[in-house]
Order: structure tokens, then sequence, then C-alpha cells
């Protein structure tokens, strides 16, 4: 069919696309523009899930057990621990089915955060809209860097590449064009078809849509695959061995304790066995921390949502990991460490200079020549009204006001050739003037674009209009325009001419070249390159974007925490260097490197110049990922002699930025200016374009990381104090006065309905509150976090260590102070002493979450700025009261109302870990200070001079 066939079969406008009612219409009657995935799985099915766990089968064990030993008995009463023992694996699964939907709500919000979108045109406008919006009969207005977002009928095209390897295989871009095709042809040979998923990698164009979900051909091809579960992340492989190695060390000492029973006290029957039998598959099942991956999970997705609050959208939960170990960023500078608002500053001309004032979109400001107001009607007037005129007809942005408003859609630098020429009073003259007929659009090879203008003051005759780079564009230029005549561009004027530029860049102006070719001709000629030869050049435009104060604070923040920041920008030389200085990337105003420098370097010597510069200038897509890939392969050894890679983030923007993004450990792509294109390679899309918010977003990778580690230390240092405490007490048991002296029944310093009370009261809402914990100690005062780095280390076992043996002497210290016999002689029950040993190890636990927020700080630190920890201890503190106070639950649970001085002995005695803990953190600071460390990690921070901080060498 041909286009206009196509148009009217889908009842829609070339021109003004569908109405937005009719659109909405559309939308509901074919569904969102969707490709369909698996059918989400159902709620019963996640809650069962949650019970296929090898130690939850150890729980369903020990009710068997225990039910076998309640009938044995003559079932005369409750079986209360095979109830107990049912209702907490039911607690159990409803918390983490909790916390994995509350996880992937999270993650489904993110999803709908970084969707992706297309530009239609609805009502005669063209809008921005979420790609799952497009109905059939809408118009897409295609750009460079876009991804195709359903099947279509090109309508127009200029000059349009698109790249279908992810749907043809082909490697090479496509030339599209909109004529209408001979005959039927094969998926690779449709050019005036483009495809759902595809990307434009040149020109512009204009189609219908003619397809949408799986009815396009994306669609049709998702339908035949199965969906490709993701593989867990390095963290939570880590997480998974450890938990392996947690598994098969506690199964192997709750042996150690079943047969330590039976040779202490001797088996005197069939309640012996089933007795120890309960406490080893209980005490089991409690020191392992089974919720972890469900609080991982959650911490994860929480961070991820207050990034996203920053204007920070991480696309994987795992990137977050990633963010935290960051060393160095490499940032563009226009709009990220700039505000992107760009404007122009100064025209130059071959008759004379002005300077335009006012900054950003809204067009308020003069033209002024001499310091007074350019006097419309001069030679210098009109020779700035044609530069202006020109850049703003080779140009494909758009300026609008809405209530008060002014916006821009397109290239910025484009824009301000908009808004100038608003403040010089021509942009009506000149848009009544002028129709486009053709356009060769701009690439970042040819560094320019020209516009096919057809003039009615010549009787529409077509007049070229190029814009780029001085550079580029004087090989481009025969005359210039000297008033209202012209003259050669002789080695004389060039001089002149590169004079002005770089005058303008020493004063840190981009600079952008207007020249134009009048054609005698009123048809467009065909669009090649040769219109582009023989131009007038007309003048330069200085335009600046001017430094973000807040990237300023945010590259000092970024050295302080040992990451290096690297400019990497196609702008000239000299204006880098000078924003460079002006941000403080480098004390002094620092050497920059050219692309052209680049080219000329190999691999080794790249490797070289990457270790020190900071400033790189006029590169292109291939000159930046080199210098990602000469990052990660210089390598750093630190203070502990370690070999480790850098971990860099890239920011980028254009479609050719894209393979660099994907290079890097963290591509981050840009919100506002980003393609499409960008956006999917990147781990990471930054919503304001903003260098502090990467900065931003590395803390609250640090944090959360650090979060993760204090919930690991609290759940393993806690778990660690009931495992000791069963096996000290089976032990020790003579020792400390647990004996039967009557019967010689075993006697244990906790029942195994207990133990499971202590998991299920302290493994889940104090972790999750640790895992929110605000900042204890300032993340970025430390040096980025080693790959190679363990999440559980040496230091962290031996806090495990310390804190379990401390929680184990106090427990058992507090059953010898009440029971008759032992070390200490008292006078209570057995159920009493061994109530009050009960709840010293639930509040020891407690006390523990304030000794795990940080490694070597001081508890006493911030104690009250975490109120969920402070709401989840006194949640807890009232639970375990009622087990102790409440008849039922004491019945249920074993356990004597304590006395109020025996409430105090226990918060007393609970709370030497926090004592043991600070002592052991006193010491740590000291050594690590004789040591010349920084706690906690042990690299060096690098300066701000922008040098690697590591030095480089062999360990010595």
């Amino acid at each position: 069919m041909d286009a206009s066939g196509v148009v009217e079969s889908m009842r829609t406008d070339p021109d003004r696309g569908l109405t937005a009612v009719e659109a909405s219409r559309r939308l509901s009657a074919v569904g969102p523009n969707e490709i369909e995935t698996e059918r989400p799985v159902p709620a019963w099915r996640r809650f069962v899930e949650q019970f296929r766990d090898p130690l939850i089968y150890l729980l369903f064990a020990a009710i068997a057990i225990s039910l076998a030993v309640w009938v044995m008995n003559g079932a005369s009463e409750w079986p209360i621990d095979a109830l107990v023992i049912a209702a907490i694996i039911v607690v159990n699964a409803l918390l983490g089915y909790v916390q994995q939907a509350r996880a992937e709500h999270a993650v489904e919000a993110l999803a709908r955060m970084s969707a992706a979108t297309a530009t239609v045109v609805r009502d005669g406008v063209r809008l921005r809209v979420p790609a799952r919006e497009l109905v059939p009969g809408d118009v897409l207005a295609l750009g460079e860097g876009d991804t195709v977002a359903a099947d279509a009928r090109l309508l127009s095209a200029a000059t349009l590449e698109v790249s279908e390897a992810s749907l043809t295989g082909e490697s090479e871009p496509v030339l599209k064009d909109a004529r209408t095709l001979p005959g039927p042809a094969a998926l690779a040979d449709q050019l005036d078809m483009v495809f759902n998923g595809t990307a434009v990698t040149q020109g512009v164009g204009r189609a219908v849509v003619t397809a949408t979900a799986m009815a396009t051909q994306l669609g049709q091809i998702a339908g035949l695959l199965h969906a490709t579960e993701e593989g867990p992340t390095p963290l939570q492989v880590e997480i998974g061995r450890v938990g392996r190695m947690l598994g098969i060390a506690v199964m192997v000492i709750a042996g150690v304790v079943i047969a330590t029973i039976f040779l202490v006290f001797g088996v005197h029957g069939v309640d012996d066995v089933v007795t120890a039998l309960l406490l080893g598959v209980s005490l089991a099942v409690a020191a392992v921390p089974e919720g972890l991956p469900a609080i991982l999970s959650v911490v994860l997705a929480l961070g991820v949502q207050r990034m996203a609050t920053r204007h920070a959208i991480v696309k994987k939960l795992s990137s977050v990991e990633t963010l935290g170990s960051a060393s160095v960023i490499c940032s563009d500078k226009t709009g990220t460490l700039t505000k992107g608002e760009m404007t122009v500053g100064r025209v130059v001309t071959p008759v004379g200079e002005v300077t335009v004032t006012g900054a950003g979109y809204r067009p308020e400001g003069q033209i002024l020549h001499d310091g007074a107001p350019l006097a419309e009607g001069t030679g210098l007037w009109r020779q700035t009204a044609c530069v202006l005129g020109g850049g703003s007809l080779a140009n494909d942005a758009t300026l609008r006001q809405q209530g008060g408003h002014w916006s821009v859609q397109g290239d910025p630098t484009e824009a301000a050739f908009l808004v100038a020429e608003v403040k010089l009073g021509v942009r009506d003259r000149r848009t009544g003037r002028f129709r486009r007929v053709g356009e060769i659009p701009f690439t970042a090879e040819r560094k320019m674009m020209t516009s096919l203008e057809s003039d009615t003051q010549r009787a529409g005759k077509i007049t070229v209009v190029t814009k780029g780079a001085p550079d580029v564009l004087l090989d481009h230029c025969a005359q210039v325009q000297v008033g209202d005549g012209l003259e050669p561009l002789d080695d004389v004027w060039t001089a002149r001419i590169l004079g002005d530029v770089e005058r303008l860049s020493g004063e840190a102006f981009r600079t952008l070249a207007v020249a134009y070719r009048r054609l005698e001709v009123t048809a467009p000629p065909p669009l090649d390159e040769s219109l582009e030869r023989n131009l007038v050049y007309a003048g330069i435009v200085g335009i600046i974007d001017p430094p973000r104060k807040e990237a300023a604070v945010a590259i000092a923040q970024a050295h302080r925490a040992g990451v290096r920041v690297i400019m990497i920008t196609g702008d000239h030389p000299r204006t880098a260097a000078r924003i460079a200085h002006d941000l403080g990337l480098a004390r002094r105003e620092p050497a920059v490197v050219s692309g052209m420098e680049l080219g000329r370097l190999d691999d080794q010597q790249l490797r070289e110049t990457v270790r020190h510069c900071v400033v790189y200038a006029r590169v292109t897509p291939a000159d930046k990922l080199r210098i990602v890939d000469a990052l990660q392969a210089e390598h750093e050894v630190d203070t502990d002699h370690r070999v480790d890679r850098a971990v860099v983030a890239m920011t980028g923007d254009g479609v050719n930025d894209a393979p660099a993004l994907k290079l890097a450990d963290i591509g981050i792509a840009m919100g506002r200016t980003g393609t499409e294109v960008t956006k999917e390679a990147a781990k990471m899309i930054l919503a304001d374009d903003n260098f502090a918010t990467i900065v931003q977003a590395i803390r609250e990778g640090r944090g959360i990381f650090s979060n993760i580690k204090k919930f690991l230390r609290y759940l393993l240092s806690s778990n660690m104090g009931e495992v000791l405490t069963a096996f000290l007490g089976v032990v020790l048991a003579g020792g400390i006065g647990l004996t039967s002296p009557g019967d010689g029944a075993i006697v244990l310093p906790l029942l195994a309905t207990q133990i499971l009370w202590i998991n299920l009261l302290t493994d889940g809402a104090p972790a999750l509150a640790l895992g929110v914990d605000p900042e204890t100690e300032d993340v970025m005062n430390r040096p980025p976090r080693s790959m190679r780095d363990r999440v559980i280390d040496n230091r962290m076992w031996g806090n495990v260590i310390v804190i379990g043996m401390a929680t184990a002497a106090a427990t058992l210290l507090t059953l010898d102070l009440y029971l008759p016999g032992g070390l200490l002689e008292g006078t209570q029950t057995l159920d009493n002493a061994r109530t009050a040993g009960f709840t010293v190890l639930v509040f020891a636990q407690l006390f523990n979450t304030f000794n795990a927020r940080s490694e070597t700080g001081t508890a006493f630190r911030r104690v009250f700025s975490n109120r969920w920890l402070w709401g989840a201890i006194a949640l807890s503190t009232l639970l375990q009261v009622a087990v102790v106070q409440v008849p039922f639950l004491g019945a249920a649970f074993t356990t004597e109302p304590l006395a109020p001085t025996q409430w105090l002995v226990c918060v007393a005695m609970a709370s030497t870990v926090l004592w043991v803990s600070e002592i052991r953190k006193l010491i740590i600071r000291l050594v690590d200070s004789r040591k010349g460390r920084t706690p906690p990690a042990g690299r060096q921070s690098a300066p701000v001079s922008g040098r690697t901080a590591p030095r480089r060498g062999p360990p010595r």
C-alpha cells in the first residue's frame, strides 16, 4: 500500500494525527502497547513457596515428632509444642510473603518510572507519551536516538537509518524510504516500514502506527519465546553461599548438641529422645536467618525507591551493589555538570560583535553593541539577524510558552538560537518568509546540519542554510558575507575567524558557525552533501552553558570520598578546561587531552594518560569507549597490597554513547536529553540530568551496602548467641546447676519452643529496621569499597564470635544465678530460672541492634535517629513481656512470671553485650589509628587533583 492508503485505512490525519479523544478510545479497544510477559504468579502460590525450604522441612519434622510423642502419651492435653511450632511456621511464611510482595511492588513501580516514551502528533501538537499508550493510527515523529515503539508505515524520511539488528540480525543500519514498494518483500527489505524495538541511528521521519503490542513483528517473536529467569546478583550469590555454609555448620553443631545431651544426661526414655531431637532441630532452624533473602530484597528495593525520589532511577536492584563501589565517574559536561540551558551570549560577524543578555529559555534580554542596544536596520543588525535566523532555520528544536513558562523540545543548543532570535525581534519575520523543503540532519561524524528553505522573497527559490562546528564549516565555505557584500574566504579571513573562535572558547563559550548558499531553482534538489559546498560564511555565535553550583559541591564530595571525576566532552578544549577549573575538578587549570591526541595513543599510552588526565575534549563516542576500557584495564594496588580495578560510572545521552554505557560498570543515561537507546543500554537514568544526583546515588548505594552489613552483623552474631547458649548450656550443665537429681531427665537451658520464639521475635522487625538505618557515620568520608571485599569479612566474623560468646555467657550466668547449685547459689525453680535466661537472651539481641549499627563507631552516636528501630525494639519487648507475664502464653512457652527485681537483673545482664562490644570497638579504633587507617576500609582517598588514590607498583 502507498502511504495515503495506509493513512486512510487507519482513519488518521498525516499532519494532525489522532485526536486525544480518539486515541483514548482506541487504547481502550486494543489495550496497551506492551509485549506480554509471563502471567504473574498467584498470591496463593507465592505463599506456598515460603514453605519450600529445607529448614522449614526440619520444623515440620519437629511437629511430627512432637505429635507422635503426644499420641503415645495418650493425647490427653493440647499438643502445645506442635501448635506453637506450627504457628511460628505460618507467621514466618507470612513475613516472607509480605516482604517479597513489597519488594516486587517496589520493582514494578521503578519499571513504570523508567518506561519507554515516544513522540507522537496528536491534535496537531507533538507530544511525548508513554510507549504503552500508542495506538494504531498514531503519527510517530522519529529522530536520531529514538527507539521505535510500534510497527509503523513511513510517511516521510530524511536520511533515516534504522538499526534492525535486534529483529532481523542485519548488522548495518538500514536506509529507510517512504516510497511504496513495488511488491511484497521480506521483513529485512521492507524499507517503507519501521518496527517495534529497533533504533533510529540517523535522520528524521514520520510514520503512522500500523500495529502495537503482540501484533507487532517483535510481539510475534516474543510469543514464541519462553521468559528467561534473571540470575541472582553477586550479593545474593554470596548471601546464599554464607547461608549454605551456616546451614552445614549449624547442622553439625545441632548434631554435636544432641550427642552431648545423650552423653551428659543419658537416655531414660522416649521423652528424652524427643526432647533432644526437638532442641537440635529447633536450634538448626533458629541459628540460620532463613528470612535473610527477603529482607535483602526489601532493603535494596526501598533504597532504590529512595534514589528515585532524588531523580536517580536504578533499573535493576543489582546495580545498587556496584554503585557503592564506584571509584571513577566519567561525566559529560553539557547539562550534567552545567545547567543545560544553552544561551547565546555573543554573536561575532565579519562586520562586528554583539552581546546578548539574559539566560535560559525565557526570551528576555537585549542585543548590545559597545554597551548600548543594537539599532535596528544597521548593517551589523542585518548580519546578526542573518546569523541568528540562519541558525534557527537549520534547527529541529521548538520553543513554546505555556502558562507563562517557556520550554523547549529538542537540542538545547539549537533552542538557544530560537531564544536569541526572539530577543532580536526577527522570529515572526523569519517564520513567515521561509518554508523547509528538505534537510540533511546533523551527525556526530559530520558535525553539521543543513536545511533547504523555500524563500518567498525570492519567488520560492531554494536557500541552503548550514549550521555546524566552525572549524568544520569553514572547509565548506568559499566566501564571506561582509555587510551587504561578499568577499572570497582567503587565509586572512580564515585566520581571523579561527582567532574569534579561540577567543570565545577561551571565555568558556561553545561556538557554532552559520553559512548559507542561494540556489536559483525552486524544486528541491537531491539531498546529498554536494549541497554543502561553496557556502557563504555569515558569522559565529558563542553559546554558554553556566556550571551548576551544586555540581561543584558534588565534585568536592566525590573527591573526599576517593572518587575520581573525569570530564569527557565534545566541546572545545579551552571551554572544557575553563569549566573544569570553575567546578574545582582540579586544583590548577587542568591539561586537556583532545580526541585527536587520543587517536595517536596506543593502548599502553592511553592507560598511562588516564592515570592523571581528568579532562577530555573534542572526543567521539569511540574515544569514550577506549577511555572506559583503559580505566577498567588499569589496576590499582592499595595499602593492603590487594590488586583491584577501577569501577567506572559513565554518563551519556546520544545513541552513539550506548556502547560506552554498556561497557561501563554503571552506565548512566540522561533522563531529559537522553535517547531511548541510551536509556535502554544504561543501568541508571538521571531524571534531572544533574551530576550532583550521581554523587547522591553513590552515597545512597554506599549507605544501602552499609545497612546490609549492619543487619548481617546483627543476625549472625545474635544467632551465634543462641547456638552457643544451647551448646555450652548442655556441656556446662552441672557447673551451672542444670540438673535433675530426682529422675535424671534431660534438663536444657532453653526449650525448643523458646528458641523458635526468639528467632521469630528478633530476626524480623529489628533486622529490617537496621536495613533502613540512617547514616551513623559519613559514608562519603571513606574510600570506595573494593569489588574484592567480602560482604562478611574476617572482622565481621570476629564480631559474630565475640558477641555470640558474650550473649551465651550472660544467659548462662543468669540461669546459674537463680538455680540451686552451680557457681552461684540460687533459690528459684527451674522454670523461673529458665524464663529469666530466656528473657536475657531476647534482650541481649535487642541491645545488639545498637552494636550492629557501626563496625567501629560507638553505639551511643545518633542513638535516636532510627525511629523504626526503636519501634521494632518496643514491639519485641512488649511481646516478650506478654510471653512471660500472660498466663496462657506462659503455658504455651513454659515460662513463669518474673518479679520486678528479676526484670531489672535481666536487663542489666543483657546489656553486657553492649559494653563488651564498646570495648572491642575501642580496641579496633586504637589499632587502626596506629596503622594509619581510616575505618572501616583500608584504601587511601583520592586527592582533589584527580590523580588516582592508590599508589601503583608491586607490593613491598
